[in-house]
């Protein structure tokens, strides 16, 4: 075997001069497995190793170059709103100040020591609309139009701190790098199903991917919502707050925000459930802990 090695020229295996000095090994090894280049001289038995060729490493460049734009669209994605919350941070640090309404602060005191925090701090951010923030580096706000309201006695004290356990609900829940991440997959996924559709849909692939990107971001906001009321739910109940006002504070939103009685989106299109349902989730979980 081992000269016959050397008549077919497998060197891989061995040469001449590898016949003298290996001897009967190199006899041996060649009758078991034969030639590791050609595999002419091989008895019947296991196979030997099959050593990854070019054409592998050719595979796995066409597999890159197809997914390289994807992974560009993901990283531009998360570049994005990197960007986005860098610029709100800055726009927050400009235009708001420290809460230092006495009765706010005491409220604020008591959700503090239910979560075992020596305090919670609370900014007014100096815009008009009525809303509540939870800032991707943490910190809570509320509008200046939110603490008007209350100024003039329209939101109680108790239904201000039930904003601010929401959005403390947000920030414990890790809504915030959720967001970023849903924030590229569906950048990623809204171009991906536009390259898709304008195959079969020119001219309105587009659009139509567009949509349903949007469809599922309201679907991820809205759970995120009932996520956060029934953290608000469970910090107001354990610091003696209770969940009333946060249940008439929904009952006032639609008022305060300008909403009422105007026509809106479908539910389905909403970012935020419907107040009747978050109600209604809310007073199941009541039912659950048995208050009312």
């Amino acid at each position: 075997r081992a000269d016959e090695a050397v008549r077919w020229g497998c060197v891989a295996v061995m040469d001449r001069s590898d016949v003298s000095a290996a001897g009967l090994w190199g006899a041996m090894h060649f009758a078991r497995q034969g030639c590791a280049s050609c595999g002419r001289g091989a008895r019947a038995g296991p196979p030997s190793r099959i050593v990854p060729g070019p054409r592998r490493t050719h595979d796995a460049r066409i597999m890159l170059i197809k997914f390289l734009p994807l992974l560009l669209l993901i990283l531009y994605g998360l570049a994005m709103y990197r960007f986005s919350v860098w610029r709100m941070s800055k726009e927050l640090d400009r235009n708001s100040t420290e809460l230092a309404d006495a009765t706010l602060i005491s409220l604020t005191q008591k959700m503090a020591e239910a979560l075992d925090v020596p305090r919670i701090r609370v900014h007014i951010y100096e815009i008009a609309p009525v809303n509540g923030l939870a800032a991707p580096d943490g910190r809570i706000f509320i509008t200046r139009g939110f603490y008007d309201r209350y100024r003039a006695g329209q939101v109680t004290a108790a239904e201000i701190a039930s904003v601010i356990a929401h959005e403390l609900g947000h920030v414990a829940l890790g809504h915030s790098r959720k967001r970023m991440i849903d924030f590229s997959g569906q950048n990623a996924i809204r171009i991906a199903l536009a390259t898709v559709l304008n195959r079969i849909l020119p001219g309105i692939g587009a659009l139509a991917a567009g949509a349903l990107t949007t469809l599922l971001a309201a679907r991820l906001s809205r759970e995120d919502e009932y996520e956060a009321d029934a953290y608000a739910a469970a910090l107001l109940h354990r610091s003696g707050i209770g969940t009333a006002p946060q249940k008439t504070l929904l009952d006032k939103l639609a008022h305060l925000t300008g909403s009422n009685g105007r026509s809106g989106p479908a539910a389905w299109l909403m970012s935020h459930p419907e107040t009747a349902d978050r109600i209604a989730a809310i007073e199941t979980l009541e039912q659950r802990w048995r208050i009312g």
